[in-house]
Formats: structure tokens, C-alpha cells, sequence
């Protein structure tokens, strides 16, 4: 099986199937544990949790799921949205180790088709999913759709980094990121579609005008660890 960019949805869902045995594992290798750093900066940049009625698109192993749950406490609730049924397995598992059970629905999902109402979520969130849909736009609409007017929308998703120097580093760890994968997991084409994906994937400059395009307002981002990731903040430009 060939894997591209253009890759069909099945074979991209089979693909996060085998992979979310060592998921967990493999994702704190490549971003060498960066990514609970970048995780604990979204959370933070994020307003009102207490109580709130959130939904975490492609939400994968549950790790964002996880904090948005304790974040909202007891009164809130917290959907996490995936097409990868090994993946919610995996989440469900964090979910009741962390206590939170009580508070998070895992649904299994299209993110190009929320299965919700119109203004039915406060915030809306996505981490390292949107490099992996068909069409991240169309997602970036239904997280829109899906918020009340003025709601919170949060992306945290892999970038380019702007220095020349430090971006030939980059994309050159990220050549050695399958072979990484194929010694310690077994797993070289899947961790080369991976990599594939986040070299193709749009700038942190681009991504915020997608924000707009989709409807958004007071849109920023900010990059992190030199733009290895990129954390984009919108508000649903609705009328009330």
C-alpha cells in the first residue's frame, strides 16, 4: 500500500490502527517529549474551562482529552473525536486511569462531518490532526459550525521552522524518523507517511488565513521550539 498525501480515508484510518499500540511511545521519541510541553502551553492559552462543553477533534490516544477533562472538572464535558477505533481504545484506557470517565464521551467520527448540532460546544480543539485529514479547511468549517458565536477554536499542529539553518535540521531529523521508527517499532512506511504529511503540510502564516477563511476572528498563533509547532487561536465569527 502506497501512502501519499492523497492517501483514501480507509487506508489512512487502517494506517492509525496499526499504529496506536505504540502511539504513545513513538510520538514522545520524534518530538524528543516536546510534545507535553507544547500540550501544557495550548492548555494554557485556553479561557473559561470550568464547566465547559468541549470537543477534541482527531483527538487520537486521549492526551489533550485528558487535560481539557480535568481542566473543565466535574461540571463540564468533554468529547474526544476520532476515525481510529485502536486509538479511541487506547483513549479510553487514559480516561479511567485518570479519573475522568465521568465527564469525556469518546465517539467515533468523521472530523469532516461532526456528528453535532449548530453552536453546540464552547471551545473546539485539534492536536496534530489536521495535517492528516483530506481536507483541513473543511474541518477547520466544522469545528466553526460546531462552537457558539465567540467560542474558543485551538490548533496545535507540527510547523516549519523559519530559519533556514534550523529548518535543514529539522526536515533532516525528519528524514531519519522512519528509520527510527522501523528499529523500534517495526514501522518505517507508516512513520513515512507521518513524515511525509508534516513536510507537506501548509505554514503557520498559511494555517492562520485558513482560520479566517473557515470564519474565524481574533485569530493569532504562536510558534513554538523555534517553529517546530504552532499553536493557532481563533474565535467563531457568528451573529448572536
Amino acid at each position: 500500500m502506497s501512502l501519499t498525501n492523497k492517501t483514501p480515508e480507509s487506508q489512512v484510518e487502517s494506517l492509525f490502527n496499526e499504529l496506536a499500540p505504540n502511539y504513545d511511545s513513538m510520538n514522545s521519541l520524534i518530538s524528543l517529549g516536546l510534545h507535553r510541553k507544547w500540550r501544557r502551553i495550548a492548555m494554557k492559552e485556553l479561557h473559561h474551562l470550568r464547566g465547559a462543553f468541549v470537543i477534541d477533534v482527531c483527538c487520537g490516544t486521549g492526551d489533550w482529552t485528558v487535560a481539557l477533562a480535568k481542566a473543565v472538572g466535574p461540571a463540564g464535558r468533554v468529547v474526544g473525536l476520532d476515525f481510529s477505533e485502536d486509538m479511541l481504545a487506547v483513549a479510553k484506557k487514559k480516561i479511567a486511569a485518570a479519573g475522568v470517565s465521568d465527564r469525556v464521551t469518546l465517539v467515533s467520527g468523521d472530523a469532516m462531518e461532526l456528528p453535532y448540532a449548530d453552536d453546540e460546544f464552547d471551545v473546539a480543539t485539534i492536536g496534530f490532526g489536521l495535517r492528516n485529514v483530506p481536507d483541513a479547511n473543511r474541518v477547520l468549517a466544522e469545528m466553526v459550525r460546531v462552537v457558539h458565536p465567540n467560542g474558543q477554536i485551538e490548533s496545535l499542529e507540527t510547523s516549519k521552522p523559519t530559519s533556514p539553518l534550523l529548518k535543514l535540521g529539522w526536515w533532516g531529523y525528519f528524514k531519519i524518523v522512519p528509520v527510527m521508527a522501523q528499529f523500534a517499532v517495526g514501522k518505517y512506511r507508516e512513520y513515512s507517511y507521518l513524515q511525509q504529511t508534516a513536510k507537506q503540510f501548509v505554514t503557520a502564516k498559511q494555517l492562520a488565513q485558513m482560520f479566517r477563511k473557515a470564519g474565524m476572528t481574533n485569530v493569532s498563533y504562536r510558534l513554538l521550539t523555534f517553529g517546530a509547532a504552532a499553536l493557532h487561536l481563533g474565535r467563531a465569527e457568528k451573529s448572536e
